[in-house]
């Protein structure tokens, strides 16, 4: 399991839920924009383009120019593979840029790595009792999320976390072919965050996104006396060479956990949760008639 403590990566750091106290979309450190202005110099030098240099490195072009841009922490896999297309000495000046990488104080400390493994994910579960999962939150949710979010942002910032939000749920769409699936607690709805013009805003998104044909959104009912994620919200990916990893997040700080005994109980809670939840088509009946009582 590693750890690390982020400013910010609660729901809204990373875009998952609620305005933790980070940007959704970290701030761009130095340090990360030169790892990627190197990255692209060599690869460039090796008369790759972008769409050229991703699939031998084994990540997405998307990924690769985030990386390039440096909105995104380079994982360890892309040093040893850049070596092997790039060259022995280009692989030297990568680790020695790397070296240098830092994170701003206050932005997440992990969510770089889980945004990434998230766009590159071939399943993707989540399980919120806090919040709207990001990937599903409609524009006045989010705006509702980091409005009320403390310390309080000013209107240029509140603009563009809610816009690197959007930004994110696009993975859905671009991604077809991966499964995503949702838990949902009733309650979170039921809170009704911002009012409810903004709740009958989110569930309209909710009944839209759940007949996107790589998505399924369960609701938990208010009353469920085996209810077994009393443990907390989380989130589960696997990855393109068919990996699980987890990620959890607290006040201020986050979790991603790698260790495959940790991972297995927490896809083994998911699976269970799933059964315990109102399946898809109840669940659309449910939203339906929470709709119709507002």
């Amino acid at each position: 399991m590693a750890t690390g403590n982020g400013g910010g990566t609660g729901a809204g750091g990373t875009g998952h839920g609620g305005g933790g106290g980070g940007s959704c979309e970290p701030e761009l450190s130095d340090s990360l924009r030169t790892f990627g202005a190197v990255l692209k110099a060599l690869r460039e030098e090796a008369r790759l383009t972008q769409e050229q240099f991703a699939p031998l490195v084994r990540y997405s072009v998307a990924y690769v120019a985030k990386i390039e841009q440096g909105k995104r922490f380079p994982p360890r896999d892309l040093l040893d593979r850049s070596e092997e297309v790039l060259g022995a000495v280009a692989g030297r000046v990568l680790r020695a840029a790397a070296k240098s990488l830092t994170r701003k104080a206050g932005l997440a400390s992990w969510f770089r790595q889980w945004a990434g493994v998230e766009e590159e994910a071939v399943s993707l579960y989540a399980y919120e009792c806090r919040a709207i999962p990001g990937l599903l939150q409609p524009e006045p949710y989010i705006r509702t999320v980091f409005d009320r979010r403390l310390p309080p942002v000013t209107e240029e910032q509140l603009d563009r976390e809610v816009a690197a939000r959007l930004d994110r749920q696009q993975v859905i769409v671009q991604r077809p072919n991966t499964a995503f699936s949702f838990v949902i607690e009733q309650a979170v709805l039921e809170r009704s965050l911002g009012g409810s013009q903004v709740t009958t805003a989110v569930i309209d998104h909710l009944l839209s996104m759940g007949r996107v044909r790589n998505v399924e959104i369960q609701l938990m009912p208010l009353r469920q006396e085996d209810h077994c994620g009393v443990d907390g919200h989380m989130y589960l990916a696997e990855t393109p060479d068919h990996r699980w990893l987890g990620y959890t997040e607290g006040q201020r700080s986050s979790n991603l956990i790698s260790a495959p005994k940790d991972v297995s109980v927490l896809l083994q809670r998911y699976g269970k949760l799933r059964a315990q939840a109102h399946d898809c088509r109840a669940t659309v009946r449910l939203l339906e008639q929470m709709r119709g009582a507002r």
